[in-house]
């Protein structure tokens, strides 16, 4: 696997802690999708209103930076415990006219105030999962309103105010609850802990709002009109940044973000990390998001096996794929961080000689087992490790939407505020995310700091992985990501090889059970086909579990002339295309 431009094993008790952590999305059920096929233009996002927003936007002309922004803007208000306004994002963008690929970086930040020490008990030890998530010490400053900002002054076509017009009307007029946000509601146990939260999520006498309930959402739409009026900077600074700043510092968990952690805040523009598999070239995003590299790796380890003859839904191909992803997660836990704060040794992690001598690692007769980190080849820039490993599990509240417009220009952006529901702080409509928890709670492991540690202004390490893979012509061809936490880079990967090796169209390949290895036991989609795989893995070596695997992936697979939209049947996504 060659690189085409790059940007810059687990403590017990953080595996303690991780597993005991519950999926804050939880399966809501399967609604089955039909693939669209669509000609000139295409939107794939979590909801249907938000693809709506999208569709309208480009028929009225805009272009695909344009009609990112209509969705997010939507989905903030009726997707709310994934993303918005008060979480972060990664945004790839493919410019026709140029024929050039950007990754857009606008990854919460950890406030200057914050210490390595952030998450530790006063006795010394990690706090809980939730007493870390609820409350002010968990939000890092969002990056969302400054990415929208950038996407659109790079690559929009209509004007700024005009983008917000849907979402400003519907938080006006209002929409229905769904089942599966209803749900969420009513399982969440510290949302209504937070007064602005309680109100607008539950009845009066405390009740959980019901499916079908209208939510209208002035507070939001008051915001959406002051950015659309006087651009990000108006999150940033003034009377929204001074509220921001307040939820923050109230109890419980009071945190330090402050108005001159907003006011600092930039989106980093850094060149995408790419690499060839098979006869494409596979694109996505650099740390400090480690989502690309371990994507490139995992096909870079399957290249040399014939996935075609495993064929789809075999426990051969299920054995290769949980392989080569352990293989990555050992890396990915010992190399990739914020590359402000920790040399990021990409070149050397998908230099082809070092992949292929990983790759001779995997027996299709018997799992390898736990995985080390690999020895990087000095020669292709690597550094010897400077930090101890870490497996910090983000969790899965988590949107993506993938969108192609008339001129062939294409977003795939994905967009999160961590938990669900995020920290359980909202100020005027908008939920704050709790991402400083996707940093380790642990500083320092037999006496190494851990790469991915708390740090004053540090960006925590992400597993999303928003793809593009161009095709042997150089034009896009598929456009694909997903949420659900680390087992982002399993469902990428494994949607990947289903379209390229598989033969199949971006619905089919979605609806495939997953098969997920983060460096421990394979993860089976319980109720899936894959679950039958289980008996014939364990034959294998591979410790199975069988879990709700709740992606949300939304993909575009170009054939011929037309593109074929799929999203996934485990949510409430839909492709809207024409």
């Amino acid at each position: 696997m060659l690189v085409c431009a790059a940007a810059l094993a687990l403590a017990p008790t953080a595996q303690a802690q991780n597993s005991a952590r519950p999926a804050p999305e939880a399966a809501t059920g399967w609604t089955a999708k039909a693939a669209v096929v669509a000609a000139h233009e295409l939107v794939v996002a979590a909801h249907p209103l938000a693809a709506q927003a999208g569709a309208d936007i480009l028929a009225a002309g805009g272009s695909a930076a344009d009609a990112a922004v209509a969705v997010q803007l939507m989905l903030g208000l009726v997707e709310p415990q994934s993303s918005g306004l008060g979480g972060g994002a990664f945004a790839l963008l493919w410019d026709e006219a140029t024929r050039k690929l950007t990754s857009l970086d606008g990854r919460e930040t950890a406030p200057a105030g914050a210490t390595p020490a952030l998450f530790l008990a006063p006795d010394g030890k990690p706090a809980s999962f939730y007493d870390a998530v609820i409350g002010g010490r968990a939000v890092g400053v969002p990056g969302v309103p400054r990415l929208l900002a950038a996407l659109h002054a790079r690559a929009g076509r209509l004007p700024w105010a005009r983008v917000f017009e849907p979402a400003i009307r519907l938080a006006e007029s209002g929409f229905a609850i769904t089942s599966r946000l209803a749900r969420l509601i009513a399982a969440d146990k510290f949302l209504a802990g937070d007064p602005a939260a309680r109100a607008y999520f539950f009845e009066p006498d405390g009740t959980p709002k019901r499916a079908g309930t209208v939510l209208r959402n002035p507070g939001y739409a008051a915001v959406l009109r002051a950015l659309a009026s006087g651009g990000a900077d108006a999150f940033y600074a003034g009377a929204i940044a001074a509220d921001v700043v307040a939820a923050v510092a109230s109890e419980p968990h009071p945190g330090s973000l402050s108005a001159s952690d907003l006011a600092a805040y930039r989106v980093i523009e850094r060149e995408p990390v790419c690499g060839r598999y098979r006869a494409v070239t596979v694109c996505g995003m650099g740390p400090p998001s480690s989502g690309g590299v371990a994507v490139l790796q995992i096909l870079a380890l399957l290249e040399r096996f014939d996935l075609a003859a495993s064929r789809v839904g075999t426990v051969a191909s299920a054995h290769l794929l949980a392989e080569a992803s352990r293989l990555a997660f050992a890396d990915r836990d010992q190399y990739l961080a914020d590359p402000a704060f920790v040399p990021q040794p990409v070149a050397a992690l998908l230099d082809p000689s070092y992949l292929a001598q990983r790759a001779m690692l995997i027996s299709p007769e018997r799992s390898l087992g736990k995985a080390v980190p690999g020895e990087l080849p000095r020669r292709a820039g690597a550094l010897a490790p400077c930090c101890a490993p870490d497996a910090s599990l983000e969790l899965p509240s988590t949107s993506h939407f993938s969108i192609v417009d008339r001129a062939g220009n294409v977003v795939a952006m994905t967009t999160t505020i961590e938990d669900a529901f995020g920290a359980r702080r909202m100020v005027r409509g908008v939920l704050l995310n709790n991402q400083l928890t996707d940093f380790s709670f642990l500083p320092e492991r037999d006496g190494k700091p851990v790469a991915n540690r708390v740090e004053p202004g540090k960006r925590p390490r992400s597993s999303v992985a928003p793809t593009i893979v161009l095709g042997a012509d150089g034009n896009p061809m598929i456009v694909v990501g997903t949420p659900g936490g680390s087992r982002i880079i399993g469902y990428v990967a494994q949607a990947l090889v289903a379209m390229l090796d598989w033969g199949l169209d971006a619905q089919a390949a979605l609806e495939l059970g997953h098969v997920v290895n983060r460096n421990g036991a394979t993860d089976l989609e319980a109720g899936s086909a894959a679950a039958a795989l289980k008996d014939g893995l364990e034959k294998l070596g591979h410790a199975v579990n069988l879990a709700e695997l709740n992606s949300g992936l939304h993909a575009m697979l170009r054939r011929g002339g037309t593109w074929i939209g799929g999203a996934d049947p485990r949510r409430e996504g839909l492709a809207i295309g024409r």
